[in-house]
């Protein structure tokens, strides 16, 4: 293929995917967090609804370039919600009936390609640990990324739309890492 061709192709690319939506990939946890979780003989965990629910919220739309990225689940906030309890599941901790809560709000969550060369990912989020409804632990926690991007959308976007999963990985590691977090969850063990 010659480079007329070539060029010709990535552009066709490129505004062909200013109307689509693409798919985030399934979130996979890290194993290490996991294990270090279970290691902390922390109680068991609930986990309420992670808001906002609503679909319309800023919050759960993340636009690359043009394109949209969707997630399984409707919201960005459920797919979080899913990877916690999914997490918490797996280190042996969650009882959807515990006394002990997690109340999370997303309040930032973007991929940006716009970048010539590198991409950004930037999630944080309001957790509040609840004990018999009562916050023991109100902190915001935050994960930043960057990943290979390009000019040419064809490459940027599925750069962009793969980073989501380990983004959220990394929040939640850091989420998982925080001694006060522990702490308090380890608190609930006892009680």
């Amino acid at each position: 293929m010659n480079i007329k061709s070539t060029l010709c192709a990535l552009a066709c690319a490129a505004t062909m995917s200013g109307c689509a939506s693409f798919n985030t990939p399934s979130y996979t946890p890290d194993y290490n967090a996991i294990d270090a979780l279970k290691a902390a003989q922390i109680g068991k965990v609930a986990v309420n609804t992670v808001q906002p629910e609503d679909p319309a919220a800023d919050v759960n739309h993340i636009n690359l370039r043009g394109s949209h990225l969707t997630v399984e689940g409707g919201t960005f906030a459920s797919y979080l919600q899913q990877a916690i309890t999914s997490d918490l599941t797996e280190a042996g901790v969650y009882d959807p009936n515990a006394d002990t809560k997690l109340v999370i709000e997303l309040l930032e969550n973007d991929i940006n390609v716009a970048g010539f060369a590198t991409g950004t990912g930037v999630l944080v989020v309001n957790l509040q640990v609840l004990q018999h409804g009562k916050v023991v632990l109100d902190k915001k926690y935050s994960a930043h990324s960057q990943f290979d991007s390009s000019f040419a959308a064809a490459l940027a976007i599925p750069n962009g739309q793969n980073a989501y999963p380990g983004l959220v990985k990394k929040l939640l590691s850091t989420i998982y890492s925080d001694h006060q977090f522990i702490d308090v969850l380890q608190q609930s063990a006892v009680k």
